[in-house]
């Protein structure tokens, strides 16, 4: 796949910014506790930071990685795939849902808990609007906006300086440092960060990968409801 970019150092370091800085800081803890006293719920409260961090996300990679260069969308690998990829897609599908099952079962020996408050939250007040709420949030939302970041902008960053196996490494390590502090979470984030990176070396778009995001994402929020 062709890696060569217009990025430079200045563009790694404003999105890892706002990725690693802002938005922890003035979203997932300052906003989401104001949100979290407004509606009184975690799931609704949780719900609506991680739209607002989809805008987030998204608009800092136009405005910074994109329009100043005068790029599109097919620059994060928001393009069209050979038909011949799809066949691993439900391939990638199935790894990712192995692997993460033997990590969740490795994890639970050593009595590591694989429970987090949003779950707990859902568990707690199940109803269609909460399932659709949920599931619209973990398959739809957050698949895109984590797919054009990390791996259409900041994979091809350090896959197009260092190589595929700094590219994988590289976006699948910062990728799980963000799901902090979920650290029940975090070995299935990393397993996942390097097979959506390797998905979008193999079909040169990110669309394979939301596929499978989304999928996982939405077999987790339904077997969070039916568990």
């Amino acid at each position: 796949m062709e890696m060569n970019t217009k990025w430079n150092l200045r563009e790694l370091i404003l999105l890892l910014l706002m990725a690693l800085v802002f938005v922890p800081i003035f979203i997932e803890f300052w906003l989401h506790r104001f949100l979290l006293q407004a509606f009184e719920n975690t799931l609704y409260a949780g719900t609506m930071t991680g739209f607002i961090m989809s805008i987030i996300f998204t608009l800092s990679v136009y405005l910074i990685a994109l329009k100043p260069h005068q790029l599109g969308w097919e620059e994060v690998g928001l393009r069209s795939f050979r038909k011949s990829y799809w066949k691993w897609i439900p391939v990638w599908t199935g790894v990712l849902i192995v692997s993460s099952i033997l990590l969740l079962i490795v994890m639970d020996i050593f009595g590591i808990g694989v429970d987090n408050s949003k779950t707990e939250s859902l568990k707690e007040q199940i109803t269609w609007f909460t399932f659709t709420i949920a599931f619209l949030s973990a398959a739809g939302v957050s698949p895109i906006y984590e797919e054009i970041f990390y791996r259409g902008f900041l994979y091809k960053w350090l896959r197009g300086r260092w190589g595929v196996w700094a590219g994988l490494i590289g976006s699948s390590l910062i990728f799980t440092v963000v799901h902090i502090p979920t650290y029940n979470t975090l070995p299935v984030n990393f397993i996942s960060g390097m097979i959506f990176a390797w998905t979008y070396e193999k079909s040169g778009s990110v669309i394979p990968a939301m596929i499978i995001h989304g999928v996982f994402n939405g077999l987790a929020v339904m077997l969070t409801v039916v568990g």
